[in-house]
């Protein structure tokens, strides 16, 4: 069965500022390229949800997988469908942000 794969509004928020970052430290090219193979990575999750290593330690049905060792990807896995909570680059504290994303 193939599930779906959302991104919350703050994972596409962080893709977005991702973005940002690496078109003026590099280039745009290089920043699309790195962010569409960010999104890539995220929608292989469909065929292969529980990936990754569950953290219910941070927030319950949380899961972190990695993206070339640079970017966290935080997601949550239902009947059908695949959440992208959040994505964390270059050592971002993504447990504070999970964290505190709960108490709100």
């Amino acid at each position: 069965m193939a599930y779906t794969v959302e991104f919350a509004p703050e994972a596409l928020e962080q893709l977005a500022a991702l973005y940002r970052y690496i078109a003026m430290e590099a280039s745009p090219d290089i920043a699309k390229g790195y962010t569409d193979a960010v999104v890539n990575h995220c929608e292989e999750l469909r065929t292969f949800p529980h990936r990754g290593n569950q953290r219910d330690d941070i927030r319950p049905g949380l899961r972190i997988t990695n993206y070339r060792k640079r970017t966290v990807i935080a997601f949550a896995v239902d009947a059908k469908q695949v959440s992208i909570l959040g994505v964390f680059y270059g050592g971002q504290d993504f447990k504070a942000a999970l964290q505190s994303e709960l108490d709100d």
